[in-house]
């Protein structure tokens, strides 16, 4: 405990400086809660000046997870990850301070037809970015997220993706494949890799699964489970793998944002995705792969766009040289 303290020492916050910046936890401050508590937003005067912050104030029985979280946002820093502003423990209090993100969480936009599909694919490669770099460590460790979901991806003003939420997360060698063997069932229904929840051994390759979820719910602007369905459309990766790929193109996917895509964009991201959900882990992509893909499948979007504009520009051009002739 006291090398924790002394370690940490310069991320902390005085309770009383989060209950100032809260307003002592005002309804008018609440953003959201989640697993681990309720999310409040918080003003505080800082040496660069004013600072929002997202203050988490942590569910008491969570200590493991809260210590946790500090030690591997202290660890891993990178522009897709959230960023860790500090934290409180004081009188039985627990609290994270993070960036703030204000426009939420991926799940608040999944089903908003103002998200483009431009949108859809910068957010999803942002993500794919930051659980790369976790995968794959510059330093000696890599670090499995285990609860990898759109609830999870926050979204900062400029709408750049932010993994958020490592309570479960864990620290495994980055030789070896199958890096924890986890005894008790973490993560979110809907999102879990199958063979996590049969074997209990969770890899890297379970957080690539419970990417696949994520970019079929991006793809499909909707939650992976919807209970409100009684039929083959409840389970949303059972439904799309049943489908194919014209099936989900025609079918699936809202009229509006299929109309925004260049096929060879969707044709990228839909093989992708049904990769990710692979069954069998071996058969799923690393995550390097993952971020070359989508990033091929932005470059096929915005290169196609780009030619209609300029050919549309053209034949506007033409028409108007034509009548300035006559």
């Amino acid at each position: 405990m006291s090398f924790f303290i002394r370690e940490f020492a310069h991320l902390q916050i005085s309770l009383e400086s989060i209950k100032s910046a809260t307003h002592n936890f005002d309804a008018c401050n609440f953003i959201a809660e989640g697993g681990f508590g309720k999310v409040y937003k918080g003003e505080f005067s800082r040496s660069e000046g004013q600072t929002i912050g997202a203050v988490k104030r942590w569910n008491k029985d969570l200590d493991l997870e809260f210590r946790r979280e500090i030690m591997l946002l202290s660890d891993n820093k990178h522009e897709n990850l959230i960023s860790l502003i500090g934290y409180c423990d004081e009188e039985k209090e627990r609290i994270l301070v993070y960036e703030y993100a204000p426009n939420k969480s991926l799940d608040f936009h999944l089903a908003d037809p103002k998200l483009t599909w431009v949108q859809r694919l910068k957010i999803c490669l942002g993500a794919a970015r930051g659980l790369e770099y976790l995968h794959n460590p510059r330093e000696a460790q890599r670090v499995l997220h285990c609860d990898i979901k759109s609830a999870n991806i926050l979204l900062d003003e400029n709408w750049n993706a932010k993994i958020a939420d490592f309570g479960f997360s864990k620290y495994g060698p980055a030789n070896v494949n199958r890096s924890y063997l986890m005894t008790q069932a973490k993560g979110t229904y809907g999102y879990a890799d199958p063979e996590f929840v049969e074997t209990m051994i969770y890899t890297k390759e379970s957080d690539v699964y419970s990417f696949g979820v994520v970019l079929f719910e991006v793809l499909c602007s909707r939650f992976c489970i919807d209970f409100g369905c009684d039929d083959a459309r409840r389970s949303l990766i059972k439904w799309v793998k049943k489908s194919s790929k014209e099936e989900i193109r025609d079918k699936i996917i809202d009229s509006d944002l299929r109309k925004q895509m260049e096929l060879p964009s969707f044709d990228k991201f839909v093989k992708l995705a049904l990769q990710c959900v692979e069954r069998e882990p071996k058969r799923r992509p690393s995550m390097d792969f993952v971020v070359r893909t989508l990033e091929s499948a932005l470059k096929c979007q915005e290169k196609r766009r780009l030619s209609k504009i300029k050919r549309a520009s053209g034949v506007l051009l033409g028409i108007v040289v034509a009548t300035v002739l006559l």
